[in-house]
């Protein structure tokens, strides 16, 4: 009986001492309130995202890793930008090839031109 109400008491004095530190206890005083974090670095809403833009972004912490919404949003916005500029690039490429044909089209007319006066 007497060694589990040492038990007891010890316990209570160790849960004691944990609250104390964690609350307002322990070396550097009462923890801060501290609001929550928000995503510091935003990508430009007025304008594409540079490479700059995305090394420069960084998430704030959540008590479970990262806020998913900022994340998402983020993840979002990127794809459909890398979406976006790859369709503009095939645009790209196919005009450039379609240019390229009609020049070799218009040279080999001009040779053939040439070839028969």
């Amino acid at each position: 009986m007497v060694m589990f109400l040492f038990l007891v008491v010890a316990l209570a004095v160790v849960v004691a001492a944990v609250t104390l530190a964690v609350v307002g206890g322990g070396e550097s005083g009462p923890l801060p309130e501290v609001d929550p974090e928000r995503l510091q670095d935003p990508l430009p809403p007025d304008r594409p995202v540079h490479r700059a833009d995305v090394e420069s972004l960084r998430f704030p912490l959540a008590p479970r890793g990262y806020r998913m919404a900022d994340v998402d949003d983020a993840l979002g916005r990127l794809g459909a930008e890398l979406a976006e500029r790859d369709a503009r690039i095939a645009d790209l490429e196919s005009a450039l090839a379609g240019a390229r044909a009609a020049a070799a089209h218009a040279r080999l007319d001009k040779h053939g031109h040439e070839e028969q006066r």
